[in-house]
């Protein structure tokens, strides 16, 4: 039997993973610039931690979360999201309590979903949580930022930002209390998955992919007409933060988000690229995290970034790095020679990536790989060069001839091939 990846794992190959690490690198960059910090969460937390602030109720965990009983006994959950373990590790550590704090993680996440294209078992995310600020500002601050992030991505065109307030607690209930009237006497048309939110997250219902259900939703309540006056003021400021900045954006009334935690400001931004897997990152605020976990109350939002899908947008658009910049060409005689010269290479110039011929191989094959590897220049040493105290620099990207040096005089002749 052919031993393969589970279903829903992914190999990142070295092609993909360069992408993976460009989206990280930028964004890290940004964020730094933001003023946020990097903080890094464990993989496994107490089970309870998503059943209390996920919600019992959602699907993430109803059904899709791995849970299981460790050798202690304890009921512990890979992470299927990031803002609960991060609320979880700002309160353990005093982090909230009148104090600012604009934090950010990435990793991988886990949910047991159907896989297909963009949407995977293990899938990675950037998240960022921000604690303490209060006012329509940060939530402006972190949209403007994100529009920031797809410019320098190379992804501005194909996004787009879809607005929403929930209200506080509540609007959110009278909001409920009419969808379920509004629902009940038509549930014969709604699929079994809709049934069961009617008695558990009818606001999940408005998110729902069936036929039936959403033929019923253009007539269904609005959530604007039961949001309070406070939290309609709250995005009405919002919005004009947006529009003084010119960050285009849509609301769409729909938006509720999969999670149980949010109130007030949610949005996603979704692609028409992607076919049916079209938001790629969402957020919103969760103003009364930080005290359902029992710490005093602060202010919060956050949002994520699906990794993944964003790959898939660039892998039209992004140029991988090349392999190496210098390649070491050398005869097996002078193999030992060809890692001292590449070790002094590495040592001169911080970042420079030197790739050493390893194993059997004649000059033509090295070559080869030399021009495989996009270096822009080979050091030749062979048993002449290695008597005569000298290397061959060859350039491989441009006109010029190549040339023999004492290798103490190397560095120079290589800063010209590199510029």
């Amino acid at each position: 039997m052919k031993v393969k990846a589970l279903r829903g794992m992914q190999d990142l190959l070295p092609e993909k993973q360069a992408i993976f690490r460009h989206i990280t690198s930028r964004v890290g960059e940004l964020l730094d610039t933001y003023g946020y910090r990097q903080i890094g969460l464990p993989l496994l937390e107490s089970t309870h931690l998503f059943a209390r602030l996920v919600g019992d109720s959602t699907e993430v965990v109803q059904k899709q979360m791995y849970t299981f009983e460790d050798k202690s006994g304890d009921n512990v959950t890979l992470r299927p999201e990031g803002t609960a373990g991060c609320v979880r590790a700002a309160l353990e550590h005093g982090l909230t309590f009148n104090q600012v704090q604009r934090l950010w993680y990435a990793g991988p996440m886990f949910r047991y979903e159907r896989p297909q294209k963009g949407r995977y078992r293990q899938f990675e995310q950037i998240g960022c949580e921000c604690f303490g600020m209060a006012g329509p500002d940060i939530d402006a601050e972190i949209l403007l930022m994100l529009h920031r992030i797809w410019a320098s991505l190379g992804v501005t065109d194909d996004v787009n930002l879809e607005l929403n307030t929930l209200g506080d607690t509540a609007a959110r209930k009278r909001y409920s209390d009419a969808l379920v009237d509004y629902f009940s006497p038509k549930s014969d048309q709604l699929d079994e998955d809709g049934r069961r939110l009617l008695k558990t997250n009818p606001l999940r219902i408005l998110d729902s992919k069936h036929e039936g259900t959403k033929a019923l939703l253009p007539d269904a309540p609005t959530l604007t007409t039961f949001v309070d006056d406070e939290a309609r003021t709250h995005f009405d400021e919002l919005r004009r933060n947006l529009d003084q900045m010119q960050v285009p954006y849509v609301v769409n009334p729909r938006i509720v988000r999969g999670l149980d935690y949010y109130n007030r400001t949610v949005f996603e931004w979704t692609t028409d690229t992607l076919g049916s897997q079209g938001t790629v990152c969402g957020g919103g605020r969760y103003d009364r995290l930080v005290e359902e976990l029992g710490g005093r109350s602060a202010p919060a939002v956050g949002f994520a970034m699906g990794l993944d899908r964003l790959a898939l947008m660039l892998e039209n658009k992004f140029v991988p790095p090349a392999e190496a910049d210098v390649f070491i060409v050398s005869e097996q005689v002078a193999r030992p020679q060809a890692l001292v010269v590449a070790e002094k290479l590495r040592n001169w110039r911080t970042g420079l990536r030197v790739v050493t011929h390893c194993g059997d191989g004649k000059f033509k094959s090295q070559f080869k790989k030399a021009d495989a590897s996009g270096a822009q220049v080979a050091v030749i040493i062979g048993e002449s060069e290695i008597q005569a105290g000298t290397v061959t620099v060859k350039p491989l990207r441009g006109q010029s001839d190549q040339q023999t040096v004492n290798e103490s005089d190397m560095a120079d002749l290589l800063a010209q091939c590199l510029e």
